[in-house]
C-alpha cells in the first residue's frame, strides 16, 4: 500500500519532511503541499512532482490524501489536528501539539471520541540512536537506578528578533521535556527556572531544574545565543554508572598544531536520521493502524505543554512551580499496558 501524503506548511520543516517522504521512503507518495504562500507551496511541490495549494481544509478533505503532515505555525497545530481527526485522517504533527495545554485537552477529547489513536507528535528525538541507547542502558540495568539527567540544548542565535526567554521554554525546551520523559519513563512534579543575563542584551540561557515523580532531578539548559554552533548534549546518571549522548561525527581535521571538528548551524544534520526513522514509523502506523511503540502521542504533547506553562510561570515569578496534570486517560495507556 502506497501512503499518499499531504503536507501543510512549506517552510523549513515542511520542506525537510517533503524530501523525506518523496526521496527516502519508498512506501510514501507526496501528493499535495499547501501553504499560506502560494509561491512557497508551488516551489516546494514542483521539486517533488506534487500538487500545490493554499487551502489546508481542502487538503484534509481530499479522498486521495491518506495521511497529513502538519508543519505550519504553532498556533495552527491544534485546529488542524482536530480537522484531521474529524476527517478520519492519521496525522503527524510537528511539536508543539499546541502552546496551550487547554487546546491539547481538546485534541485529546476529539481523538478519544473517534475511538482510535490517529495523532503522532513530532518529537523525533525518540528515534535518535543516542537517546535510544541511553534509554536501553537504563532499561537493561547497566547503570542501576536513574538518579539525575542533564540536558544541554544550544543554538547559534535567536531564531527571530522577537524571541524571548519564555519562548526558549515553550518552543525549544519541549524536545528536552519529552526526551527525558521517554528515557526515564517518568513525569515531572515541579520545575524551577532561571535565566542569567547576557551583556549583549540578547536572550540569555534558560536553566530549569525539574523534579520527577520517581524522585530524580533533571536539569535542562536552553541557550539560544550560544554563538559557536548547534549543540545538544545529555548525560544520564545512575547509581552504578552513567551514559552520555554522542552526536554523529563524520570527520576531524588535524592541521597547524590543532585538532578541529565542526558544529552544524542548526538541528537538521544532527537529527536527520531521527526524522527519517520517525516518518518511516508514521507510514507503518498509517498502513497498520498500530501506534508506533516509540512514537509520541497527544498525551505526550499535552504533558510537554503543561511542563512548559509551569516553566514560564516559574521564570516570571522566581519560584518553584508544581506541575499539575490531569490523570492519564486509559485511552493513552493502551499502547504501553
Amino acid at each position: 500500500m502506497t501512503v499518499r501524503i499531504g503536507i501543510i506548511g512549506a517552510g523549513i520543516m515542511g520542506a525537510d519532511h517533503a524530501k523525506i517522504f518523496a526521496e527516502d521512503l519508498p512506501g510514501a507518495e507526496l501528493r499535495l503541499v499547501v501553504d499560506a504562500s502560494a509561491d512557497r507551496a508551488e516551489t516546494l511541490a514542483r521539486a517533488y512532482g506534487a500538487g500545490a495549494g493554499t487551502d489546508a481544509d481542502a487538503l484534509i478533505a481530499r479522498a486521495d490524501i491518506d495521511a497529513v503532515l502538519i508543519a505550519s505555525p504553532d498556533f495552527t497545530h491544534a485546529p488542524l489536528t482536530k480537522a484531521c481527526l474529524a476527517a478520519g485522517k492519521p496525522v503527524l504533527c510537528e511539536k508543539p501539539l499546541s502552546p496551550l495545554s487547554s487546546e491539547c485537552l481538546e485534541v485529546m477529547a476529539a481523538e478519544e471520541a473517534s475511538g482510535r489513536q490517529s495523532v503522532q507528535l513530532g518529537f523525533m528525538r525518540r528515534y535518535d540512536q543516542s537517546y535510544q541507547e541511553m534509554r536501553g542502558a537504563l532499561r537493561d540495568g547497566l547503570i542501576g537506578r536513574a538518579v539525575m539527567m542533564h540536558n544541554f540544548h544550544r543554538n547559534v542565535e535567536n531564531p527571530a528578533a522577537d524571541f524571548t526567554a519564555d519562548m526558549a521554554i515553550t518552543n525549544s525546551a519541549p524536545h528536552e521535556f519529552d526526551a527525558t520523559r521517554f528515557v526515564l519513563g517518568t513525569d515531572y512534579v515541579a520545575v524551577t527556572a532561571f535565566s542569567p543575563q547576557l551583556a549583549s542584551g540578547r536572550v540569555g540561557p534558560v536553566v530549569m531544574v525539574l523534579e520527577t515523580d520517581q524522585g530524580q532531578v533533571v536539569t535542562i539548559e536552553v541557550n539560544n545565543n550560544a554563538a559557536y554552533g548547534y549543540d545538544v548534549r545529555g548525560e544520564l546518571v545512575g547509581e552504578t554508572g552513567a551514559v552520555s549522548l554522542s552526536a554523529p561525527l563524520h570527520s576531524r581535521i588535524d592541521r597547524g598544531l590543532q585538532q578541529v571538528t565542526t558544529y552544524a548551524a542548526d538541528w537538521r544534520p544532527r537529527f536527520a536520521e531521527a526524522y527519517r526513522r520517525q516518518n518511516r514509523a508514521f507510514i507503518d502506523f498509517v498502513r497498520s493502524g498500530v501506534f508506533p511503540a516509540d512514537g509520541a502521542n497527544a498525551w505526550d504533547g499535552y504533558a510537554a505543554s503543561v511542563i512548559a506553562e509551569a516553566g514560564v510561570t516559574s521564570l516570571k515569578e522566581g519560584r518553584r512551580v508544581v506541575v499539575e496534570m490531569i490523570a492519564q486517560p486509559d485511552f493513552y495507556r493502551k499502547r504501553t499496558d
